[in-house]
This record gives structure tokens, C-alpha cells and sequence, in this order.
């Protein structure tokens, strides 16, 4: 069957409006604040049923959002991409990870709770940890992986506590540090991980 013009026409205005809604989202998100639904559809000038028309709940729709906003852990990590310390990588990959989480704090927290009431939504959860860990801790790949694989990947999974979101708004929230301090602290404990695991590598 043809497509009419008006068909055309809703389907043009159907575009739009969901561009609209991710546009505001990703304004919202980028204030650092509270982001929900009723705010996102305020700002996209639509009902709050709307928006839940063109996006079945919150969490996807900062997914769509978030898209493209973390860069690829390799640009992310260029500055150290020359060392070969995976004590400085790692510092360096945790600070990176932990200020984008605040600039973004607002979304970063609404995902959160979204995957603590639904754990089978957390592969949904926009991010680069697992990349920057990865890649932060290359150098290793050749000494400690080699000599002792699963250490290298406990070594991975005991950052993965450290350099998150979860980490830095327990020292926030509950411990009551600012956030460079919540910050540092953090980084603190990546290095000394780092570290520890770097003095069990067999020299070469």
C-alpha cells in the first residue's frame, strides 16, 4: 500500500518528538541534577504519558541519552597512554571515571536504582569501567598475566568495587566526604591495589 502524505507527515512528527525527549534528556543529564520522567517531559514540552510512549522507562531512555557521551577508553586514557606504570594508569583512569560520574551524577543515580529493583537491567547501564580498567592495567597483561592469570583478574574485579559510581556515592553519602576528597580517596585505594598486585609480578 502507498505511503500518503499524512502518513508521512506522522511519521516526520513521531521523529520529532523523540528527538525532542532525548534532547532534553541529555540537557537534564548534563545539569548534573535529578533526573526523571516529569522533568524530562516538562522540558520536552510533552505529557509524561507521551514520553512513556516513546520510551517504555527511564533507564532507556538515559541510555539513548548517554550515547556517545564516555568517550572510548582509549582516547579517555591518551594522556598516560605512554606509561608503562599501571600504578599511574590506574590513578588516572579512576579520577577520569569518577568526574564524569558527577558531572552526570543526576542519570548515573537514577540507573542505579533502576538496576537495584531489576539486577537483569544492569547490562543496559551505559559506561566504560570495565574498558579503562582493562586497558589501564595492559602492562600487566605480559608480567602478572602471564606468571598469574586469575590474580590479574582478581586484581580486575577488586577495581571494579573501587573505580564506580557505587564507590564514590557510599564515600559521598554515607562517609560524608566532598567530592574531590571522595575522589581521592578512591583513587588512594586503586593504586594501593594496583601496587600491591604490581610487587607480586616476577621481575623479568
Amino acid at each position: 500500500m502507498a505511503t500518503t502524505q499524512t502518513d508521512t507527515g506522522r511519521s516526520n512528527q513521531k521523529r520529532r518528538t523523540r528527538t525532542a525527549i532525548v534532547e532534553a534528556a541529555r540537557e537534564l543529564i548534563g545539569t548534573g541534577g535529578d533526573v526523571t520522567m516529569p522533568a524530562i517531559a516538562r522540558a520536552a514540552l510533552v505529557s509524561e504519558a507521551t514520553a512513556y510512549r516513546y520510551f517504555p522507562d527511564l533507564p532507556s531512555l538515559i541510555s539513548e541519552a548517554l550515547a556517545g557521551a564516555w568517550p572510548p577508553p582509549a582516547e579517555a586514557l591518551a594522556p598516560v597512554a605512554d606509561s608503562a606504570d599501571p600504578v599511574e594508569r590506574v590513578a588516572f583512569a579512576c579520577e577520569f571515571l569518577l568526574r564524569g560520574v558527577l558531572l552526570r551524577q543526576g542519570a548515573v543515580r537514577a540507573m542505579i536504582a533502576a538496576t537495584i529493583t531489576r539486577p537483569e537491567a544492569a547490562t543496559a547501564r551505559p559506561g566504560i569501567r570495565f574498558g579503562l580498567i582493562d586497558l589501564a592495567l595492559q602492562p600487566l597483561e605480559e608480567t602478572l598475566g602471564v606468571s598469574d592469570p586469575e590474580a590479574l583478574a582478581q586484581l580486575k574485579r577488586d577495581l571494579a568495587v573501587v573505580v564506580s559510581a557505587e564507590a564514590l556515592f557510599s564515600l559521598t553519602d554515607l562517609c560524608g566526604l566532598a567530592p574531590d576528597d571522595a575522589i581521592a580517596s578512591a583513587v588512594h585505594t586503586a593504586t594501593t591495589l594496583t601496587e600491591a598486585a604490581r610487587r607480586t609480578t616476577p621481575r623479568r
